[in-house]
């Protein structure tokens, strides 16, 4: 990108940074959550502090929220300072690159909330390379907006979180095979609640064919919430004809595979960030061998079985040394359950090749 030079001109106050800062969390949020690319929101402010421009990104292959905001102010662009929730791109995609845009339309400055660490990102080296006053304003509203597509940026795939309801002796249904209700009414409902927070949700056809569930997010009432995962089955078994996951309550993905990398894959093209593990236990531990387990939610229950499947198939660890270590991020009572959120501490095998 060549240098420009920038129109005369200072910065607004903080105050009125500050307050551009929050408009642009508002307009991201507009944007779509379930999209390959993040929710960008962008404002335009002139010198004096008043707004000229401002956009958001409406998905992917439209126009980034800088270039709306820019299409906005048009020549009162010029002089103006860019407040960003994230930091614009420098690389060309299906749309050119912000950070070339906003040097040509001749911003004065920029002030980003979240930096870009992805191949894309750059963007304010190239600006400040071109004159461009940068620097970054950390927002926690920007931070949230894209959590899930950091982590997934990170990572290079969506980022796993491993769920588990069982008893206290680690069982997730009763010898006979029933498994309604192990946990709450309360720790039910904070599972639907967490599914609405992910792009997919995912069980193994083992879990689909013997329960039958739906995998919707409901309202204590039954009622669907607002936003609903992808539900994903996986494995090579059919489905039978009117099973809940054949519903139109929300979309739904059979991949006929046993390849947890595959599963992600796929998952990622279509542009989930962040992934569910409901069930069963093999489907879980396939996930966690492979090394693809980011995260796992307990749900603890304080009563025992004695007998019935248990929570955690066999591992391959056969010694007390190589046991697999987690640590507790954080506990939650809900009801009478537990709710434990842990990390591994300890490479699984994947990540030790």
């Amino acid at each position: 990108m060549r240098a420009t030079t920038q129109a005369p001109g200072h910065v607004p106050p903080d105050a009125a940074v500050a307050t551009a800062l929050r408009r642009a969390v508002e307009l991201a949020a507009r944007g779509p959550a379930r999209d390959p690319n993040p929710r960008v929101g962008c404002v335009l402010l002139a010198p004096d502090g008043t707004t000229v421009g401002e956009g958001y990104h409406r998905g992917a292959g439209t126009p980034h929220a800088e270039v709306v905001a820019l299409m906005e102010a048009g020549p009162r662009a010029r002089g103006a300072t860019a407040v960003v929730t994230l930091e614009p791109c420098a690389r060309s995609g299906r749309t050119g690159p912000c950070a070339h845009a906003l040097a040509e339309a001749g911003v004065a400055a920029v002030r980003y909330a979240v930096a870009d660490p992805t191949p894309a990102g750059g963007g304010a080296h190239e600006l400040a390379a071109a004159g461009v006053e940068v620097r970054r304003s950390p927002d926690e509203g920007a931070d949230e907006l894209v959590a899930d597509w950091l982590r997934a940026a990170r990572l290079g795939r969506p980022h796993v979180l491993w769920k588990i309801a069982s008893t206290l002796d680690g069982r997730v249904a009763a010898a006979d095979g029933t498994s309604r209700w192990i946990t709450s009414a309360a720790a039910r409902e904070s599972a639907h609640r967490l599914r609405t927070s992910v792009h997919a949700v995912v069980v193994g056809t083992g879990t689909a064919l013997t329960d039958d569930p739906a995998l919707t997010a409901r309202a204590a009432d039954g009622t669907l919430l607002p936003v609903q995962p992808l539900r994903v089955v996986v494995g090579h078994r059919d489905l039978p004809d009117g099973a809940r996951l054949d519903d139109d309550a929300a979309p739904t993905l059979h991949l006929r595979t046993h390849d947890p990398a595959e599963v992600l894959t796929e998952l990622r093209s279509r542009g989930a960030q962040s992934v569910l593990i409901e069930g069963g236990p093999r489907l879980g531990g396939a996930f966690w061998q492979a090394g693809l387990v980011d995260e796992l939610l307990v749900h603890l229950a304080p009563a025992l079985l004695g007998a019935g499947p248990s929570a955690v198939p066999d591992l391959g660890i056969g010694t007390v040394a190589d046991t697999a270590r987690l640590e507790i991020t954080e506990t939650t009572r809900l009801g009478p359950d537990l709710q434990i959120r842990l990390r591994p501490l300890t490479p699984t095998p994947h990540q030790e090749d």
